[in-house]
């Protein structure tokens, strides 16, 4: 049986048959068999590679590429530093991260140990040091995908300016996610192709703006560059109202994070399966950048401390040895569980092919609807 026609000029630009892309969410959320699915399925698999290390981001795309031979993508959130800490020490040795933001921050340490001794968790030592962090990472990282070939950049965090003429002398389109006006215009002065209009909806780093005042502004902002949605989207109707706006297509996460090829924890995906809307909260709890996730019991207390967030990438820090703890006594549910408020639409667990399939068949179906239901 031929497949749906579903087609926008998103969808020539990028070599895909729909004009739908799987959010680059990062780590095990993306794993390289929900990236095939999606690409297999007709759509842009994305890959997150925010922090991970070179070889192994090397051999997840590679993996990619044993189960399909359609594009995909990788996303990074490329630096955004604001907070750093003076590592001390003694004896030659110096002073590790954590202890150094534990150090100098104490009653966030405080708030740390309180957490752990309520639920019973055991501190655990912190793994060794990665090799690279921060913008070294990046350019290594990005030096490692260009050779690689990967079809599609997306920068979800940061300035790609530095990247893009590299990125384009290898035919690599590149995309940049922004939550305003200006930052989208900030994306286009970079050198981005495209621009993914994400609005507050969106699960994970996001900002303030509902996505649908902000897509219209967007694309009137930086026409006749493409503009992909995202943002609340998890079904066709949501397709459909994304083109609606003037977008090319749309950029899904949420709905994905239900697929049974995702790495989530599976206590996780039955939080965003049983959710509603309105258990997905922003917070700057887990990571110091306001990120929508479920409101578990670790936002609440966070909620209720009264402590200020710690910037970038120090609050990640303070809280990486309570999320090591809690997966080690594999209490998923208190570790950080990004999620957007399509939340609400995801009712099941199901093959990644089954919701592209769905969301095709209702995109096709809504808009010969639409045709049928008003008159002009």
């Amino acid at each position: 049986m031929a497949r749906p026609v579903l087609k926008t000029a998103l969808c020539d630009l990028l070599n895909v048959e729909y004009p739908i892309c799987l959010a680059g969410m990062g780590g095990r959320w993306t794993p390289p068999e929900l990236v095939a699915a999606v690409s297999n399925a007709g759509g842009l698999g994305v890959m997150g590679g925010s922090g991970i290390q070179v070889d192994e981001l090397r051999q997840r795309i590679r993996k990619v590429r044993e189960l399909t031979d359609k594009p995909f993508g990788v996303d990074l959130l490329l630096p955004v530093v604001t907070g750093s800490v003076e590592r001390g020490g003694s004896d030659g040795q110096q002073e590790s991260e954590v202890d150094a933001v534990r150090r100098q921050y104490p009653r966030h340490a405080e708030f740390v140990d309180t957490l752990m001794a309520e639920f019973g968790l055991d501190r655990v030592d912190p793994p060794p040091p990665p090799k690279e962090i921060g913008i070294a990472l990046a350019r290594s990282q990005v030096d490692m995908i260009l050779e690689e070939d990967v079809q599609v950049f997306a920068a979800a965090l940061g300035d790609p300016g530095w990247m893009v003429p590299q990125a384009h002398d290898k035919g690599v389109i590149v995309m940049g996610l922004a939550g305003s006006v200006r930052n989208a215009q900030r994306q286009i002065a970079a050198g981005v192709d495209i621009v993914v209009a994400q609005g507050t909806e969106a699960g994970g780093h996001t900002g303030r703006i509902a996505t649908m005042p902000l897509v219209p502004q967007i694309v009137d902002a930086i026409s006749p560059k493409p503009v992909v949605a995202a943002g609340g989207i998890a079904n066709g109707r949501g397709i459909v109202a994304s083109l609606a706006l003037g977008a090319e297509g749309a950029w899904l996460g949420t709905a994905f994070l239900a697929a049974k090829e995702c790495g989530i924890y599976p206590q996780q995906q039955q939080s965003i399966i049983r959710g509603r809307s309105e258990d997905f909260q922003i917070s700057r709890s887990f990571t110091g950048k306001t990120a929508r996730q479920y409101q578990g019991p670790i936002v609440q207390a966070w909620a209720a401390s009264g402590l200020e967030p710690l910037d970038m990438p120090l609050q990640g820090v303070l809280m990486s040895t309570f999320n090591q703890a809690a997966e080690k006594a594999q209490r998923y549910d208190l570790v950080f569980n990004p999620a957007g408020q399509g939340a609400g639409m995801v009712n099941e667990a199901r093959p990644a092919a089954d919701i592209m399939a769905d969301l095709v068949d209702e995109t096709v179906s809504v808009l010969n609807e639409v045709k049928e239901r008003v008159t002009i």
